[in-house]
């Protein structure tokens, strides 16, 4: 007798969907998918739009010329981090005249390195470690918990930074702060709340929310330990690529739109 099941994940699309079609007298919001039921509130995130922030930066402050990226699963609530954050960097090449090398995704083939969990930090430490014997000083996991073992290789050696994905994993993982350069946040706390509070005050209807740049339901962490290393300079070109973003002047790989 919930007033509310709130699911949460791609994989429980069809669950979802079922669920909701056999009870059609309870509300149901799913998270990072579209259920497309009318008693449900899908809840999804353009999350390439930081994350074109981020890649960026990343291209910006590395110092090697290659950046990496990995995903969990190749699924499209992952894949669409690992995309935004490839053209991110393109974007810088083409606007620097740089050559800065991503590896882990490739645009023209839409296709790249996963590890085929969520869960396994052993799985994440391995593959940083590949992707530092390349040459890559930054990488961006878009794996979950995962991400933990990009943080473990990058303390074993000493040297590189990580892009967190979600959450701020620097204070997520404080003891590991100075290893996070920023964060590409999806505010599915502020989304959710939302949609709870239209069931407490009776106004809940089913369709679907897309966090974007432009009503904050994405977006970049602070830059913590790293404030004083990102000049005014670089600040002032990604919150014109923020503004750009908004107002459509920059395309992103328009299959990922939901």
């Amino acid at each position: 007798e919930c007033d509310l099941i709130v699911t949460v994940g791609f994989m429980l699309t069809d669950a979802t969907k079922e669920a909701a079609a056999d009870n059609p007298d309870l509300k149901f919001s799913i998270i990072d998918s579209v259920a497309d039921e009318s008693n449900v509130v899908d809840q999804v995130f353009q999350t390439d739009e930081a994350a074109f922030l981020a890649g960026y930066i990343a291209a910006a402050k590395t110092e090697t010329g290659i950046v990496g990226t990995y995903g969990g699963m190749c699924i499209p609530t992952v894949t669409i981090f690992m995309d935004g954050f490839a053209r991110g960097v393109a974007f810088y090449n083409e606007t620097k005249g740089t050559d800065v090398k991503v590896l882990g995704w490739d645009m023209e083939k839409q296709e790249g390195t996963c590890v085929d969990s969520f869960d396994d930090l052993d799985k994440g430490k391995q593959t940083t470690l590949a992707m530092m014997d390349q040459g890559a000083d930054i990488i961006m996991p878009v794996a979950g918990p995962v991400g933990g073992g990009t943080l473990a290789a990058l303390e074993d050696r000493g040297t590189g930074l990580m892009i967190g994905v979600d959450s701020d994993w620097a204070v997520t993982n404080p003891d590991r702060a100075k290893l996070v350069l920023t964060s590409v946040l999806k505010h599915m706390d502020a989304t959710t709340f939302d949609v709870v509070k239209s069931v407490i005050d009776g106004t809940f209807t089913g369709g679907k929310f897309v966090g974007k740049l432009e009503n904050k339901g994405v977006g970049l962490a602070p830059f913590h330990e790293f404030e004083d290393e990102i000049s005014e300079e670089l600040r002032a070109e990604v919150a014109d690529l923020e503004a750009k973003l908004i107002a459509g002047e920059i395309e992103l790989n328009p299959d990922f739109v939901q």
